[in-house]
């Protein structure tokens, strides 16, 4: 009974976790601009990086759904999630720079350590079997 239990809610997760990368995949689409605008001046072709890492974010959320892709998907996308903490960095020194509303900031500084923790999430749900 216990077993069923774990699969169920590791299912529920990785259903999470894919509407998750699904939903931000789509943004990158809907409103590129606005990724567009924190991709680091070191990094090479803004328009490209955010067309394909919301490439990757859509077929890496749906990977995890499929359990033959599954594990080949968590590993892509825990090395999207590494690949664009820069742009989470890069849009907090924008908005510290620009003096962006003060409530703002605590978001910011907090998406920072949610970054690994989105990791280790992924790592969790898509690839530890406990």
């Amino acid at each position: 009974m216990r077993a069923g239990r774990a699969d169920l809610t590791r299912v529920q997760a990785l259903r999470v976790i894919a509407l998750m990368f699904v939903v931000a995949g789509l943004a990158h689409f809907v409103v590129p601009h606005t990724f567009e605008r924190i991709v680091p001046s070191w990094v090479p072709n803004p328009k490209a990086v955010v067309f394909w890492s919301g490439i990757a974010e859509i077929a890496g959320a749906i990977g995890l759904l499929v359990p033959a892709t599954r594990v080949y998907a968590a590993w892509g996308l825990i090395a999207l999630l590494v690949s664009v903490f820069p742009a989470n960095v890069q849009m907090l020194l924008e908005a510290r720079a620009r003096d962006t509303a003060l409530w703002w900031q605590p978001a910011l500084w907090i998406r920072l350590p949610m970054q690994p923790l989105l990791i280790w999430f992924v790592w969790r749900s898509a690839i530890h079997i406990p």
